[in-house]
């Protein structure tokens, strides 16, 4: 009986340590949900100070986590997706626009092999899906829903591909309504975990003007505003972070928020036979007005909002400065699912899995960024372009007044010196 005993004892104490051992694997391997708002510059929350546009659900994500205040996308949409999932900078990968390489190695590479389930839906945009239906699972996502770039509208009798065939059940249906039932349906079957839900929005870019006949408008006959817009973004955010409360999942699931590009300067808002007419985006911050810099190099095209929600994990308002390129969420992402980075190539990015556990980091010196024939490379204080404009981003954030080196005094002389230095040695890293 002893002996029995014995075994029973051992038994429910390795049930106890196999218990002990798979909650500990399942909180250092969180669950996440990656939103990538499309066409939002740094002035549009409300929690940094935007004042034209209710968003609720973003607020309430930067009151209860860690906002970062100088993450740095590129200008535009398909090269900011390109860095964001490989890590890379684009002078690695592609200067194609709507392009990524069939060998770049992913994020969503490595999360699946690290054991993650993995999904994608809204956006794409970096190939044409009639040609290829299966390029985002090439690309390392199993379970995907996106529209057709070029093929047909976003919004309105969207024209949809999920899971390599396109959907035939979804005219008159709203089509950031099918991206957001698409990532709630996976999150409930994957709820066990872990996964990766990446969700890069629809929303707020403008009909797409690149395809005939123009995209439809609305149910009441026009086109949406970009206010509509955004806050239908933040609308249906609060339907994604809803339900993960709903299943309990919040403590061990992170959730970021961030944008691939400033705002545009103007918005498509009708179109009269097939030209289509724009309206000028004013936005406030305060009393100030913004004009947005979509397409530009300074910070009004590529500083963009940046949250991450970690509930036990991140401290709720807490601020951080430190410098963020969209090649760092590569090495984060795979630091956090215990995932190894690829040996046979250069990881531009940075991991700042320290900073959101609030643990000792220096961070990174600078950041780089391209496009378009030019580039910048930055510290805190300091961007250095390529054609030898150095900007105090401290006195000058509009970069009004370039300093020349003809013009240096003896500080900017020597900053120039050292992001000079950097510049080389990063370019001449090329592989």
């Amino acid at each position: 009986m002893k002996n029995y005993q014995d075994s029973i004892l051992i038994g429910l104490l390795f049930s106890v340590f196999v218990f002990g051992l798979s909650l500990a694997q399942s909180t250092s391997r969180p669950n996440i949900l990656l939103i990538l708002a499309d066409d939002i510059g740094y002035e549009i929350p409300e929690y940094t100070g935007g004042t034209s546009y209710e968003t609720p659900n973003i607020n309430r994500l930067a009151e209860t986590g860690m906002r970062f205040t100088n993450c740095h996308s590129t200008p535009k949409c398909a090269p900011s997706r390109v860095q964001i999932m490989t890590g890379r900078y684009m002078f690695r990968t592609t200067e194609i626009w709507g392009h990524i390489p069939a060998d770049e190695i992913t994020f969503g590479h490595l999360l699946k092999n690290a054991g993650y389930a993995v999904a994608l839906a809204g956006k794409w945009q970096l190939a044409l899906l009639g040609d290829d239906p299966l390029h985002v699972r090439k690309m390392g996502f199993d379970q995907f829903c996106v529209f057709g770039w070029h093929e047909g509208p976003r919004y309105f009798d969207p024209y949809i591909w999920q899971n390599g065939v396109k959907r035939e059940d979804v005219s008159g249906r709203y089509g950031p309504d099918v991206f957001a039932d698409f990532l709630i349906d996976f999150m409930v079957k994957n709820q066990d975990g872990p996964f990766l839900a990446y969700y890069p929005m629809a929303l707020v870019h403008e009909v797409s003007n690149d395809f005939l006949p123009p995209p439809p408008p609305g149910p009441d006959g026009r086109y949406q505003s970009f206010r509509e817009l955004v806050e239908y973004m933040d609308h249906n955010i609060g339907r994604v972070v809803g339900v993960i409360d709903s299943l309990g999942l919040r403590e061990n699931t992170l959730i970021m928020f961030t944008s691939d590009n400033g705002t545009p300067r103007d918005f498509i808002t009708d179109i009269r036979g097939e030209e289509y007419i724009r309206t000028p985006i004013i936005s406030k911050m305060g009393d100030e007005t913004i004009i947005g810099g979509k397409g530009m190099l300074t910070d009004r095209g590529t500083h963009v909002p940046f949250i991450v929600n970690w509930q036990g994990k991140t401290l709720p308002g807490k601020i951080c400065s430190d410098l963020i390129d969209f090649s760092d969420f590569m090495p984060t992402l795979a630091e956090l699912a215990g995932a190894e980075l690829p040996e046979d190539r250069i990881i531009d990015g940075q991991s700042f899995v320290n900073q959101i556990l609030g643990q000792k980091n220096n961070g990174r010196e600078w950041i780089y960024n391209q496009f378009e024939g030019k580039a910048w490379i930055r510290n805190h204080r300091w961007k250095l372009y390529t054609d030898g404009r150095l900007f105090d981003m401290v006195s000058d954030p509009l970069e009004l007044t370039p300093i020349f080196p003809e013009s240096d005094d003896y500080t900017s002389a020597a900053v120039r010196k050292q992001l000079a230095r950097d510049f080389e040695e990063l370019l001449k890293s090329d592989d």
